[in-house]
């Protein structure tokens, strides 16, 4: 349990910094709120067209599959680090891994789940 403590009061100093950081910014300077600055603006320009619109589901699948996939590679980090203390078991398994994520992306790309255009 001793071991987690420099961790734990990294997060803590974390939490404190940033909640202190968003006090200091709400409560200082003057507040001036004017129609036009609490108009809504994307990117600078001013909004046209419907707030309805329905995005089609190709981009939330792309989305999700770029996070599941993201996720999946931060495991290669700590393998790669501890790859000598893992010996043969350890590379072996990453292997099975690696095969597994393969096989899931080969699937993707096979049910045209990255494609734009059909």
């Amino acid at each position: 349990m001793e071991s987690y403590v420099p961790v734990l009061l990294m997060g803590a100093a974390a939490v404190v910094i940033a909640g202190g950081v968003f006090v200091l910014t709400s409560r200082s300077g003057p507040k001036n709120y004017t129609p036009e600055k609490m108009e809504p603006y994307e990117s600078g320009w001013e909004t046209t067209g419907s707030q309805g619109i329905r995005l089609s589901v190709k981009f939330y699948l792309t989305a999700i599959l770029f996070v599941i996939f993201d996720v999946e590679s931060v495991f290669l980090y700590p393998w790669a680090i501890r790859f000598r203390a893992l010996g043969w078991v350890g590379f072996g398994t990453m292997l099975a891994f690696l095969a597994v994520l393969g096989l899931a992306i080969f699937y993707v790309f096979r049910k045209g789940a990255l494609e734009w255009e059909k």
